[in-house]
């Protein structure tokens, strides 16, 4: 099916330490995403990028400094994209830090109910009391489901965006302690790398739809580093046990198949750290396989 697909850089990293995913947008342009989902009969509308400061900016006066310019750009990306969703069009998020999906999940909610398909090696669960770190890229599914900061839960209209049984994560491997605790008493499901080992991709993925049955449209948010580091080295936060190249593929395929998704996040690519942009090339074919590329 010909989509109109609108593509947005964030090229954010002031939600966490690391510096580098900044740079995430161009490198995945720089891979040909453009031209790859033109060749799937897609219309393509590269919008830029939404402007972001340096973390040097923002750090040397604190974390709340740091807080108000991440719920900036947030919303400023929600004011981008509305119109697009409104319309009905794929809108694609290129980041930065997972922190940008405040905003894309933000607009995507606007119009209704959604469900989220959160692909990701951590749960971003956390609040600034659980987070031993402090990075707001640990906390945008906290704040979407109205839980931490209110300039964060607030982007784009008041309060939560989505409840727990909206949300359902894939490929979880890595969770602070106390976001442990949280996650379990969420009520989101989470399919942890145990359960796509016993059950397989196809399982898993077939499962997460089918929670998510009693919604029209899905939002997906994919984090690179929920593919295992020997695929995508490129990630600031590689945590080794990852999905496989196949079913990386495979649950892009099956997602895509249910014709329901209409927007997608690609976010945590550091090209600083990859190898000759082999993440951003596998973030374009991941990109493929959703949007309608298969084998036969």
């Amino acid at each position: 099916m010909q989509r109109k697909i609108h593509i947005l850089g964030v090229p954010m990293d002031l939600g966490q330490n690391r510096r580098g995913v900044d740079t995430g947008p161009s490198a995945v342009r720089y891979a040909h995403l453009e031209a790859r989902l033109e060749r799937l009969g897609h219309v393509i509308i590269d919008e830029g990028n939404v402007a972001a400061p340096n973390p040097e900016e923002h750090v040397v006066e604190g974390s709340g400094r740091r807080l108000r310019a991440v719920s900036a750009i947030c919303s400023t990306l929600y004011d981008k994209a509305c119109p697009w969703l409104d319309a009905g069009d794929f809108a694609l998020f290129l980041g930065g830090d997972h922190s940008i999906s405040i905003g894309s999940v933000a607009a995507a909610a606007r119009n209704g109910p959604i469900g989220v398909i959160w692909i990701d090696a951590h749960s971003d669960f956390n609040t600034p009391e659980s987070s031993p770190s402090g990075n707001i890229h640990g906390m945008p599914v906290a704040a979407l489901v109205g839980e931490g900061p209110e300039s964060l839960v607030n982007v784009g209209a008041p309060g939560a965006k989505l409840n727990s049984a909206q949300i359902v994560q894939i490929g979880i491997r890595d969770l602070d302690a106390a976001e442990r605790e949280r996650l379990v008493h969420s009520g989101i499901h989470v399919f942890t790398m145990r359960h796509v080992d016993e059950l397989g991709m196809a399982v898993v993925a077939r499962q997460a739809l089918e929670r998510l049955r009693h919604l029209p449209r899905l939002h997906v948010s994919l984090d690179m580093d929920s593919l295992d580091p020997a695929e995508a080295p490129g990630v600031g936060t590689p945590v080794p046990g990852g999905l496989t190249y196949r079913e990386a593929h495979l649950l892009m395929e099956i997602l895509g198949d249910s014709g329901r998704v209409g927007s997608l996040d690609i976010v945590e690519i550091n090209p600083i750290l990859d190898e000759m942009n082999k993440t951003a090339e596998l973030a374009v074919e991941l990109a493929a396989s959703l949007l309608g590329q298969r084998i036969l």
